[in-house]
């Protein structure tokens, strides 16, 4: 059974989509195509919105409607501390939990030479200017810290160990966000890697001194 040429463009163009693959495609398409008129020219309308409406930030490179991000536009951010994450969904994840208060740079990206991307390819020279270095090579006083929040793939891992030889030699006080288990999980199901960084990561108990 051939299906209808318009049906096999809407799969095709489904299939382009990150994690959609064939059968998830074919799903979607099915599934887009029981829905009223109405909606799909809603949806429609908001892929045209966002297209047009949507930037990235200049300074940090977030996806924003404005001129600057949100966080690069708020002045109670501590000016002393940029989170360097792979994409604009790590900024999302890191806000939700409400523990930073910082900035952010995002790459869009890691480094991947089986895949063609190379460090030219991300915004990591961007990343220089923002951390007050003197045309000598120096950092001046004030540099951020600079906390490499990556993730924890064999990509993830090359592209932290270069912006740390990159920017060690400049002075700049880096850390990079710690890995560890899982509120709830336990340790006999834990990986190997994951209980490596808990131990490595591990952090000094202080006795309460009220008791």
């Amino acid at each position: 059974m051939k299906y209808p040429p318009s049906l096999v463009a809407l799969i095709r163009e489904l299939s382009r989509l990150p994690g959609i693959g064939p059968k998830s495609a074919q799903r979607l398409a099915f599934h887009l195509f029981e829905q009223p008129r109405e909606d799909i020219e809603r949806l429609s309308g908001a892929l045209l919105d966002a297209k047009r409406d949507l930037h990235t930030c200049p300074v940090c490179f977030n996806i924003t409607d404005a001129e600057r991000c949100d966080v690069c536009s708020d002045p109670g951010r501590d000016q002393g501390l940029i989170c360097v994450v792979e994409e604009p969904g790590d900024v999302i994840a890191i806000e939700r939990s409400g523990e930073y208060q910082g900035l952010y740079h995002v790459l869009h990206g890691v480094i991947s030479p089986m895949n063609g991307v190379g460090p030219d390819k991300l915004h990591i020279k961007a990343l220089l200017p923002r951390l007050n270095v003197a045309s000598d090579g120096a950092t001046e006083s004030g540099a951020p810290e600079v906390i490499l929040a990556t993730g924890t793939t064999v990509e993830g891992e090359a592209t932290a160990l270069y912006l740390q030889r990159l920017l060690e030699p400049l002075g700049v006080s880096l850390s990079r966000i710690a890995y560890g288990l899982p509120v709830g999980g336990a340790l006999e199901y834990a990986d190997e890697v994951t209980l490596g960084r808990a131990l490595s990561g591990r952090q000094q108990l202080h006795r309460d001194p009220q008791r």
